[in-house]
C-alpha cells in the first residue's frame, strides 16, 4: 500500500496573502475608474497612498539599521519582518510611475502659467522643476534600493554559511551608519518635493524630521502587528516573551513621542512668529472640517497610545499592544491625508478615493511583503548574537 507524499507545510499567513491580491487587485481597478472620472483626484489620492506605504517601507529600513549598531533581542525577532519591509521598496518604485504623469495636476510650480509673474515660484523654479523632480525621484530609489540590496543580501549570505564570529556583523554596522545618514539626507528632499512643494510659498525647517519621525512610527507598528501574528506559529511561540512585546512596544512609544513633540514644535513655533508666508499651512487644515482631523491626530496618534503605552502589562499583553499598534498604523494613514488633501480644498466625498487608493496600493504592497518574508527562515540562525540575546532559538530553529 502506497503511501501519498505529505503536502509542503502552508504558512500560516497564505490566506492573507490571497485576500490581499485580491483586494489589491479591485482597489487598484477602483483607482483606473477614477482617473477616468476626476484625474486630479486620482492623482491626489495616489500620493496619498504611496506615501504612506513608503513610510513603512522606508521605517523598516531605518529601524533594520538601527538594529545592527545597536543590538538587542528585539531586532533578532523582527529582522526578518524588517527585512521583507525594506524589500518592498521595488514595487513602490513602480507605484511612484503614476506620480511622474500627475506632476502637473498636483503641483502649481510644474505649470509655466502659475510660474510666470510669480516672483516666489520663479526664485525656486531652479529647484522645482519637472526634470529635476524626475532626476531627484530616481536618486532616492536607486540610494534606497542599493541599501535595501546591501543588507539583505549579506544577511542571506549569513544564512548560507557556518556560524561565525561577532566579527561578521561589522560590514551590517559599516554600512549601517552612513546609510542612515543617506536617509536622512534623502528624505529631506523627499519630504519637500512631493508634499512640502504641494504649497509652494510655505515653508518649514522641522517638516522633513516630522516626515521621517512618521514613517519610523509606521514601520515599527507595523513591524509590532507582523510580530504579535507570528508569535502564535513555530519558530516564534517557542522564543517569543512577554519581555519582548515590552521592548517592541517602548519603541511604539518612543516614536509617539517624537512625533509628537517635533509636530508640536512646529505648530509652536509657526504660531508664535505668525508670519503670512507660515500660518496658511496651519490654516487650511484648521478650518473646513479639517480641524476635526487635526483632534483625531491628537487623540489617537498620540494621547491613547501614550497613555496606555505607559503600563507595562499593556506593552507585555500582545493583543493589546496590536490593538494600539493597529490605530497607530490607520492614524498614520489619517496624518497623511490631512497633510496632502487640505492643499487642494475642503473635505469632499473624493477624500473616499484616498481609503481606495491605500486599499489597492496596500493589498498589492502587503502581497509582495509577506511573499517576500516566506522566502527566509523567520528567525536569522546563523546570526552570531543570537545566543546571546535569544538563547531558547539555538534548540527551536
Amino acid at each position: 500500500m502506497s503511501t501519498a507524499a505529505a503536502p509542503p507545510t502552508a504558512h500560516p499567513w497564505d490566506r492573507v496573502q490571497n485576500a490581499a491580491l485580491v483586494v489589491g487587485a479591485a482597489g487598484v481597478l477602483l483607482c483606473v475608474a477614477g482617473a477616468v472620472v476626476s484625474p486630479q483626484h486620482f492623482f491626489r489620492a495616489w500620493l496619498v497612498g504611496f506615501n504612506f506605504w513608503l513610510g513603512v517601507a522606508l521605517g523598516c529600513m531605518v529601524l533594520l539599521m538601527v538594529q545592527h549598531l545597536t543590538g538587542g533581542a528585539w531586532g533578532i525577532l523582527l529582522r526578518r519582518i524588517l527585512e521583507a519591509g525594506s524589500r518592498t521598496l521595488l514595487p513602490l518604485a513602480v507605484f511612484a510611475v503614476p506620480l511622474l504623469f500627475g506632476v502637473r495636476w498636483l503641483y502649481v510650480w510644474a505649470d509655466p502659467a502659475h510660474v510666470a509673474g510669480d516672483k516666489v515660484l520663479e526664485h525656486k523654479s531652479a529647484y522645482l522643476n519637472v526634470f529635476w523632480f524626475v532626476v531627484r525621484l530616481a536618486i532616492y530609489f536607486v540610494v534606497w534600493l542599493l541599501l535595501a540590496a546591501f543588507l539583505n543580501r549579506w544577511s542571506a549570505r549569513q544564512d548560507e554559511d557556518a556560524p561565525a564570529g561577532v566579527g561578521s556583523e561589522r560590514r551590517f554596522r559599516l554600512l549601517s551608519a552612513p546609510g542612515l545618514a543617506l536617509y536622512g539626507l534623502t528624505v529631506t528632499f523627499a519630504s519637500v518635493d512631493w508634499l512640502m512643494s504641494l504649497e509652494p510659498r510655505w515653508y518649514s525647517t522641522i517638516y522633513p524630521a516630522v516626515f521621517a519621525v512618521g514613517q519610523g512610527l509606521a514601520g515599527i507598528a507595523f513591524a509590532a502587528l507582523v510580530l504579535v501574528f507570528l508569535a502564535e506559529y513555530p519558530p516564534l511561540s517557542a522564543v517569543v516573551r512577554p519581555v519582548h512585546f515590552r521592548d517592541v512596544g517602548n519603541l511604539v512609544l518612543m516614536f509617539v513621542m517624537m512625533w509628537a513633540y517635533l509636530s508640536f514644535s512646529q505648530y509652536l513655533l509657526i504660531w508664535a512668529e505668525n508670519m503670512p508666508e507660515e500660518t496658511p499651512w496651519y490654516l487650511r487644515r484648521l478650518r473646513g472640517g479639517w480641524e476635526w482631523v487635526a483632534l483625531l491626530l491628537i487623540c489617537f496618534q498620540f494621547a491613547a497610545p501614550f497613555v496606555f503605552l505607559l503600563f507595562r502589562d499593556v506593552k507585555e499583553d500582545r493583543h493589546r499592544l496590536a490593538m494600539i499598534a493597529g490605530l497607530v498604523l490607520v492614524m498614520r494613514f489619517v496624518d497623511v491625508c490631512w497633510w496632502i488633501e487640505p492643499a487642494f480644498e475642503g473635505l469632499s466625498w473624493y477624500v473616499l478615493l484616498d481609503v481606495v487608493a491605500v486599499a489597492g496600493m496596500g493589498g498589492l504592497w502587503l502581497w509582495w511583503f509577506l511573499w517576500q518574508l516566506g522566502r527566509r527562515p523567520l528567525l536569522p540562525l546563523h546570526d552570531p548574537f543570537l545566543p546571546e540575546y535569544l538563547p531558547e532559538a539555538v534548540h527551536h530553529g
